[in-house]
């Protein structure tokens, strides 16, 4: 022992032992004088905001899902787990056992549960002990009108994001990026469309009957407010299920009124007549001969020829317009310029986007003069609505013009948007644009839009008691497999205006490769009387067979109700404000509360199970 303990080994102990106490004192100071580091913030969520109609109606509410998986190696007996669980997973006991058998790890038992599958599955899981279940929390959409007006709503995926529609084109919106700059992050805004979900479905109602009797392919129906630019119906069939929309086909997700171009036939013929009739190339009087085809012999000898549908004889322009026909629109295109032509074409907004809120809007094609495939036909051709190309929204936003006495309105989705308290952070007001007709031009295409609905190719549009203006047109579509001209496909169109003496709405429908019949006067004029007759009494127009109802004013508000909430959702309309305030102190439940006065409509649906993290969207006016 003595001779361990010698001298040099005991100064090198302590020298080493001295430089770790110097080393550890030395650290121990340096972080004594740092600053103190600030604690991690917690990672805060952004609540999307919802999607309403006009009124507040819920179209797409935020809501939680779950997807559940487990690791399959901490399953002990796989057949009996599948046996166990297969009934609440939705599935077979064999597709589950085959899914859990593979060598994968792990599994996805169900991608989008919802809060009560959810429920049910824990429940489930609890009883048997299967406590290696995994459940993550997904953002949700809930869509309550499933189909209705998919293509404007949009669909939100599983990561929050917004994939079309108004969920798409106002994302930043409907769920801002998290600032970390921001102590609290902003939180999503609510987004009212324009569109009244009580007419909207009135109109999809008679759009699919009219694609059921037409047997074609596929539909538009847009009905907007000419005066504000505000559309109030927005149809595009096929439509998909927003709550099934992986399952939805390529067909049904097309938003067809903003991105569709097609050629318009003789519906273009009122924005024609309109030009020339402003560039005074013509007068109301002026009279032209229509023989059957309209033929002009260029100076190079060559013959341009477009056929008429009929010998018409002599012809003023309303007559024109009225039988709609080629070999007087011909005429009529003759009698100005092609430049001057082409350039109010575009003063129309034809050829551009309308600039509407939302994504993938077409521009369209409108061809000039200096373009190599511009031939001695195009500005007759044009003048009858082919060999240019227009969506339904450019051509309803260019009709305004013919309804305000010749000065035309930006179209618009969006009427207002609210914070989360429904404090309106914008407000849409019309957007007038540059005048393109003069009053005297408007009022004339209107009382000539008059007079087709009356006794010209529209009369069956003509609704009697209510003063309409209409357009019909039909149009060969353009064979994309051979070129040319399909001999079998045809796209019938049909624009009204009403009432022609006080023009507040524009209604604008396109079928798409109709069986059967195909003229437009036939089958989409019909189409419109029926729509315009739901929208006059839906927007409560003065009308000659308008129903008298008597009321005395009288309006009874409950008052002192119990809310009580279970498993059920109840019925909260009617109830005020104060009445909801109980409804707060109830930690398993969210509410939010949208607006003031009393609740018009809520979501979920009364009858609907509720269960713990429901989110209640109350709408207050």
């Amino acid at each position: 022992m003595n001779d361990f303990f010698k001298r040099k080994r005991i100064f090198v102990y302590f020298f080493a032992a001295g430089l770790l106490i110097i080393y550890t004192l030395i650290s121990y100071f340096k972080l004594a004088v740092l600053p103190m580091t600030a604690k991690a913030k917690k990672t805060e969520s952004v609540e999307r905001g919802s999607i309403v109609d006009r009124q507040g109606v819920p179209l797409a509410v935020q809501t939680i899902f779950y997807r559940i998986g487990v690791n399959t190696k901490d399953i002990k007996d796989k057949q009996q787990f599948a046996i166990n669980m297969a009934n609440v997973l939705d599935t077979t006991v064999d597709v589950l056992y085959e899914k859990i058998d593979k060598k994968r790890e792990y599994v996805i038992l169900k991608k989008k549960a919802t809060m009560s599958e959810y429920d049910d599955i824990r429940s489930v899981a609890t009883d048997w002990g299967y406590t290696n279940i995994n459940y993550e929390k997904l953002p949700g959409r809930i869509y309550p009108n499933n189909s209705m007006a998919s293509q404007l709503i949009g669909y939100m995926g599983d990561e929050g994001y917004g994939l079309a529609g108004i969920e798409f084109s106002q994302q930043q919106i409907l769920s801002p990026t998290i600032d970390p700059s921001l102590e609290t992050p902003e939180q999503g805004k609510n987004i009212y469309l324009t569109i009244d979900t009580t007419l909207q479905y009135k109109l999809e109602q008679i759009a699919y009957a009219a694609m059921e009797d037409t047997q074609a392919e596929s539909m538009m129906m847009i009905a907007a407010d000419c005066r504000t630019g505000e559309i109030l119906s927005y149809i595009s069939l096929p439509s998909a299920d927003l709550n099934d929309y992986g399952m939805a086909t390529a067909e049904a997700r097309l938003n067809r009124p903003a991105t569709n171009a097609y050629e318009p036939g003789s519906v273009f013929k009122i924005f024609t007549v309109g030009i020339v009739t402003d560039e005074h190339g013509i007068s109301a009087n002026d009279s032209f001969l229509c023989d059957g085809v309209y033929e002009r012999r260029l100076s190079s000898g060559e013959t341009v020829k477009i056929k008429c549908l009929d010998h018409h004889g002599w012809l003023t322009p309303r007559e024109a317009l009225k039988y709609s026909c080629n070999d007087v629109l011909g005429q009529i295109s003759d009698r100005i310029s092609e430049d001057q032509f082409i350039n109010r074409i575009r003063q129309l907004g034809f050829g551009e986007k309308t600039g509407i809120e939302l994504s993938g809007e077409t521009t369209g094609f409108v061809k000039n003069p200096d373009n190599k495939t511009w031939s001695a036909r195009s500005k007759p051709t044009i003048a009858i609505g082919q060999e240019i190309s227009v969506s339904a929204l450019q051509m309803v936003q260019a009709a305004t013009a013919f309804a305000n006495g010749g000065v035309p309105v930006k179209l618009r989705v969006i009427s207002k948007i609210t914070d989360r308290e429904g404090k309106t952070l914008y407000e849409h007001v019309p957007e007038e644009q540059e005048r393109v007709f003069s009053k005297a031009t408007a009022d004339y295409i209107l009382s000539c839009m008059e007079t087709t609905a009356t006794t010209g190719t529209g009369s069956r549009a003509n609704i009697g008691d209510v003063s309409i203006g209409v357009k019909t047109g039909t149009a060969q579509m353009a064979d994309k497999i051979n070129g040319g001209y399909s001999e079998t496909d045809f796209l019938s169109n049909c624009i009204s205006i009403f009432p022609v003496d006080d023009p507040q709405i524009i209604l604008y429908i396109v079928v798409e490769k109709a069986q059967g019949e195909t003229y437009a006067g036939r089958i989409v004029a019909p189409v419109i009387g029926k729509a315009a007759d739901v929208i006059i009494d839906h927007m409560g127009m003065s009308r000659g067979k308008a129903a008298s109802v008597e009321h005395n004013g009288i309006i009874n508000i409950p008052t002192g109700t119990e809310i009580k909430l279970g498993t059920i959702m109840p019925d909260l309309t009617g109830l005020s404000k104060k009445e909801l305030l109980p409804l707060m102190n109830i930690p398993e439940i969210k509410i939010n509360i949208n607006g003031s006065g009393w609740v018009t409509s809520q979501s979920p649906q009364a009858g609907t199970p509720i269960s713990k993290g429901t989110v209640i969207e109350l709408y207050l006016e």
